[in-house]
């Protein structure tokens, strides 16, 4: 007798030391039962209010039993917890069931858990599955239980278990995956939902529709078990995938511009604690027309080796209208059009002539195409070696790497980086003689912000993802103030600039690219060995930037920007702008008192001299090139531009 007194003492111990050592740290449920922490919710819309992204944990409405389909908790209790209304909190068959299938298995591989334990996991516990764990889970379900009815368990069940693709609740479920609330779930909406707790990432309808209905159809045969379906409503109700509305799947690929934006979002307002609304620039017909573009042009691109490309377009104030950061979102969530640095071959002459057009170049201008070699090192021309003098307008149009050259040497390569700095370029720029020929890198988005001066007269452009950023209550907590940039292109500059690549747009290497009806400008870039291919073009209403090649920086095959680079803008221009009335680029008067500057006083005694030569060395050609071309000298590698493609 005293020896079954003392065991009994000694059990008692036990178990009160066991309580006290699984429960010393177990939280306090009283304070946590009503815990609504979760991720701010991000919502980020564009210009016309259209939903591009939404990220963080989206609860939807709190709805009671009686709200809800009324095939949702049959389905989920069928699924989950078939004797939820007979057990104390757990569920001596299914954790006997559990404990049998993790011994055989060597380890866990069955939770065993009823509805009641997993609310107390979701609401108070980590998901940390060791032994300490899953007895606080008994606990704390046993306290559920003896505080709260069974009705206020599954409901709040229903509105707290995480259904996948940020989601907590199956009205944000509903909501999410079919665009309905949860009251109008059909029986095999209500399956799919069900099914979803035993694995929500894995079984999303967006990501695995097929097997997210195998586990649909699963629910409808644990509802016929249960004898709550019918077999035959089962199979009418069964279907091999799950169709689902997605919001943001329109904008798959704008997810570039969202994730952007939404970062950006995140800097403005020093982190984001509260739900917010991101009301963006993107123009969903501009987006449309970057994306059928891309896809229009981008299977030859890939066959001649351009692995990636990127795209962006800017309205004249900065704002960002449309963006692809690569072909296909689903291939890769690396930003090439914000994120990439690559070299930019021609396109950055655009700086080299506007240095030059500010100290009074001019576009008719005479230079003489000859070999050169400054400080050890000598540019070459690509495949068509030198012409002799040429005007800058076909130099420019033609992309000839010595005119870029001679014409950054006279500026001063200090005064070609001071106009890149102007216009927006923040790279690391040194003044070396390859500077004229892009040998620093860039990225698309700034090199596209730079041409946009073209399209606003001159003035600095800062591209802008965010108009307004607004609280769930409606409070504004940023706006991006309406403010007209300062002008940093000379009108002069601005002029010549414009004249000579619109010749490059008629019949320079910039061809493939003119839009007949409207005024347009651009430039082609190619890099050595065909790394990089380029094509930067405005309009009045439009300025975009295009960018081919590959992440590993492999050649291309003889890929160019005068070809599809040139091409995809194109095609991206000609959708934007349809049915947008042509206007002409902007051009701010020339002051009539300005002065010529040093390179127009230069150049012009130079081609008195050449004048003279001419006469000397004979009749020219119909370009107006001299017919005897001087020897070309021996060239080393260099940045590459293509010439004449």
């Amino acid at each position: 007798m005293r020896a079954a007194v003392a065991a009994s003492i000694w059990l008692v111990l036990f178990a009160v030391g066991a309580l006290v050592w699984f429960g010393w740290d177990l939280p306090d449920p009283e304070k946590l039962a009503a815990r609504t922490e979760r991720t701010p919710i991000v919502t980020v819309e564009a210009a016309d209010g259209t939903p591009l992204l939404r990220q963080g944990q989206i609860y939807g409405e709190a709805l009671t039993l009686a709200e809800v389909s009324p095939h949702l908790p049959k389905a989920l209790l069928a699924t989950e917890d078939r004797r939820f209304y007979d057990h104390p909190g757990i569920d001596p068959i299914g954790l006997a069931r559990a404990l049998w299938a993790n011994i055989t298995a060597g380890g866990i591989r069955q939770g065993g858990s009823t509805i009641t334990q997993q609310l107390a996991k979701n609401l108070f516990l980590s998901r940390e599955r060791t032994i300490r764990r899953k007895v606080q889970e008994v606990m704390l379900a046993f306290w559920l239980e003896h505080v709260f009815t069974k009705r206020q368990i599954l409901e709040t069940y229903l509105n707290r278990v995480y259904l996948g693709a940020g989601t907590y609740g199956v009205d944000a479920a509903a909501r999410r995956y079919f665009g309905i609330d949860a009251r109008n779930l059909t029986l095999w909406q209500s399956a799919v939902i069900a099914g979803l707790p035993k694995a929500p990432s894995a079984l999303n309808p967006f990501v695995a529709p097929e097997r997210a209905a195998a586990r649909g159809r699963e629910v409808l045969e644990n509802m016929v078990q249960a004898g709550w379906l019918a077999p035959a409503e089962a199979e009418a109700a069964a279907r091999p995938s799950v169709e689902t509305r997605r919001t943001d799947d329109a904008g798959r690929n704008s997810r570039w511009f969202s994730e952007w934006a939404m970062d950006r979002a995140g800097d403005l307002l020093g982190g984001i604690d509260r739900d917010i609304r991101v009301i963006t620039t993107l123009e969903p017909a501009a987006q449309r027309a970057a994306e059928a573009a891309a896809a229009e042009i981008g299977p030859a691109a890939r066959a001649k080796g351009a692995g990636q490309m990127a795209l962006v377009a800017l309205r004249p104030d900065g704002s960002v209208a449309a963006l692809l950061g690569g072909y296909d979102r689903r291939e890769s969530a690396f930003n090439r059009a914000v994120q990439a640095r690559r070299q930019p071959g021609s396109t950055f002459k655009l700086f080299v002539y506007l240095a030059g057009f500010a100290q009074g170049l001019s576009p008719d201008d005479m230079i003489d195409d000859r070999a050169i070699t400054v400080e050890g090192w000598t540019p070459r021309n690509a495949g068509q070696g030198h012409r002799g003098p040429v005007t800058v307008r076909e130099g420019v149009a033609r992309s000839i790497n010595t005119v870029a050259v001679a014409v950054a040497e006279r500026a001063g390569r200090e005064r070609v980086i001071e106009m890149a700095r102007r216009l927006g370029i923040t790279a690391d720029l040194a003044p070396e003689p390859a500077l004229a020929l892009g040998a620093y890198e860039v990225s698309p988005l700034e090199l596209t912000a730079a041409y946009a001066a073209l399209s606003n007269g001159g003035r600095a452009v800062t591209p802008f993802a965010i108009s307004r950023i607004v609280s769930d209550d409606g409070s504004v907590l940023y706006e991006r103030p309406v403010t007209w940039p300062p002008q940093v292109v000379p009108p002069r500059a601005l002029a010549g600039m414009k004249d000579v690549l619109r010749a490059s747009m008629a019949w320079g290497t910039s061809k493939r690219a003119a839009l007949p009806g409207r005024e347009a400008v651009g430039k082609t870039g190619t890099t050595q060995d065909y790394r990089d291919a380029w094509f930067m073009g405005a309009t009045r209403q439009l300025t975009a930037g295009i960018w081919m090649g590959n992440d590993d920086n492999a050649p291309m095959d003889d890929l160019f920007g005068g070809l599809y680079p040139a091409m995809l803008w194109k095609a991206f221009m000609t959708r934007a702008l349809d049915g947008v009335p042509a206007q002409p680029l902007p051009s701010p008067p020339v002051p009539a008192n300005e002065e010529q500057g040093p390179i127009g006083k230069l150049l012009l005694s130079a081609r008195q001299a050449l004048e003279e030569v001419d006469e000397e060395n004979g009749p020219k050609d119909p370009s107006g090139n001299n017919t005897t071309r001087p020897a070309a000298a021996p060239t080393t590698s260099l940045p590459r531009t293509e010439n004449g493609n």
